[in-house]
């Protein structure tokens, strides 16, 4: 049996969350640009659940903007999709399965632009929603007579242009865009490039004087990892237990966080966002952004080496570990959280950090250490190295957790040269693949005469961290190559507790 609206009723899993009939009458309120998994984990399923409260009411529009692939199996399951959520909240487990109704139905834009103009003349369309990719969030050449106009800004033009001449431009016909393509103030550079295209398509000046103040577009910041389509394997037992086939099941972790910046007008509009704490309006939304930069991604960047010169291959493998918890809880607690350059409580920074901790420990994602190593010498730069000196400037004390992940970074991007050119390291006899564009400067760097020198070359290297030469930070230096050095005498792990570090 596959899932499907006429087969609800026979779909009877204990503690499964079905839809009920009245939810597939809702109006189409919200064009939705992207299909993936992303899109139907996070701002989907608030939707959904804010329909299932009778808050929001409105079901969306999904438009397929690619050409490889087909909206068949959405077709097929009228648009239904069973998301599993699982993972730790506050050190319990949660397993929970929602069957999402959300979506009314998929539109391929090369096959149905029609339908999609259609859709942007009803005056009930209030939001749209994207996930394009970064990629998707770029500036091209694009006619927007075309069917369809090649980019997403085009496609979004088209859609504005449509509506405008419809309705007549009135003020009540604009709509609150919310991109959630993972770039800094992806709203406002969106509506840059719209304004742009409008511009480029010599279109007239009162449809962009519309564009510009009847139209919301909001920065927006999305977290929450969907991993997508489970193994074959966790399939087929969900399936057996389900009694009903699903292919477009995903699963995802418990926590999500959706930051859209946004006054009250936006609130009125977006009121999805009264049915979930994960949903947050606020007029500046960089706290959050800050908060995920340092003491998610950051502390991810921090312990990479750390973890995998330890033989860990995941993160959840790395959590179970007693000692390597607790170096993690220590760094994020005293080294990263009192110095995230920007102004944020102690309290709101411990309840994140323990929310990352249980995201850490989910047994449900395997997030692999070489994977999170990928172009480790920009996230130092990035994610690191800000915190790093903000410290120096509160004082002059080493940051003793964050010189140690320096000093395990260093020691993982010691590298050689294969005949490929590919850059190598190795660890205990096993070798692995170091991927990251800056490669170069540490091969030649561990070519130096001693440790000092190689710690002395990196910190130094002002064009490796844009700008900063990291080696006048007060015994920050001194404190690496200590830490270096005993690594490459003892190993890692063994080093990691809070009484090695501090002594």
């Amino acid at each position: 049996m596959i899932l499907s609206q006429n087969n609800l009723k026979s779909i009877t899993v204990p503690g499964l969350i079905v839809p009920g009939e009245n939810l597939f009458s809702l109006p189409e309120k919200v064009l939705q640009f992207g299909t993936g998994v992303l899109l139907r984990g996070l701002p989907d399923y608030f939707i959904d659940k804010a329909n299932r409260q009778g808050i929001f009411n409105g079901r969306v529009v999904v438009v397929k903007s690619t050409d490889t692939g087909s909206a068949t199996e959405f077709d097929q399951q009228d648009s239904l999709y069973t998301l599993s959520i699982k993972g730790i909240e506050n050190g319990e487990r949660i397993d929970e399965s929602v069957i999402c109704s959300a979506i009314s139905r998929v539109l391929t834009a090369g096959k149905d632009w029609e339908a999609i103009m259609e859709f942007a003349r009803n005056p009930g369309l209030q939001v749209v929603i994207s996930n394009t990719t970064e990629v998707g969030i770029q500036l091209v050449e694009d006619d927007i007579n075309n069917t369809p106009p090649v980019s997403f800004p085009g496609k979004l033009l088209a859609v504005l242009h449509e509506r405008y001449k419809a309705l007549g431009g009135t003020p009540e016909s604009g709509l609150v865009i919310v991109p959630t393509e993972l770039i800094v103030d992806n709203g406002k550079k969106l509506k840059a490039i719209v304004l742009q295209l409008a511009e480029n398509n010599n279109l007239d000046g009162e449809f962009i004087t519309w564009l510009n103040s009847a139209n919301h577009f909001c920065n927006s910041l999305v977290d929450r990892i969907v991993p997508g389509k489970p193994d074959a394997k966790t399939l087929d037992l969900l399936e057996s237990a389900g009694g009903y086939k699903d292919d477009l099941r995903i699963v995802s972790e418990v926590y999500s966080l959706w930051a859209i910046e946004g006054d009250e007008h936006i609130k009125s509009a977006l009121t999805f966002a009264q049915a979930d704490k994960g949903v947050v309006i606020a007029p500046d939304i960089e706290i959050f952004r800050e908060l995920k930069l340092r003491l998610l991604n950051g502390t991810h960047t921090l312990t990479c080496a750390v973890a995998f010169l330890s033989g860990f291959p995941t993160v959840k493998v790395a959590m179970d570990d007693k000692a390597f918890s607790e170096f993690i809880y220590e760094l994020m607690v005293n080294d990263i959280a009192p110095a995230i350059p920007y102004n944020v409580s102690t309290e709101l920074k411990h309840d994140f950090a323990g929310k990352v901790l249980d995201r850490f420990r989910n047994p449900h994602i395997e997030h692999m250490w070489i994977s999170i190593s990928a172009q480790y010498s920009s996230k130092i730069k990035m994610r690191v190295v800000p915190v790093l000196l903000q410290h120096y400037r509160l004082g002059s004390t080493v940051p003793q957790y964050i010189a140690f992940g320096f000093a395990a970074f260093l020691r993982f991007m010691k590298v050689e040269k294969n005949a490929k050119g590919e850059y190598i390291g190795s660890n205990n006899g096993v070798e692995y693949k170091v991927t990251d564009d800056n490669a170069p400067i540490f091969y030649e760097a561990w070519k130096l005469a001693n440790l000092e020198e190689v710690v002395e070359s990196i910190l130094a290297n002002e064009n490796l961290w844009d700008g900063p030469n990291l080696t006048i930070l007060p015994d920050f230096k001194e404190a690496v190559l200590k830490n270096l050095t005993a690594i490459m005498e003892h190993g890692v792990l063994k080093l990691t507790s809070k009484k090695e570090l501090e002594s």
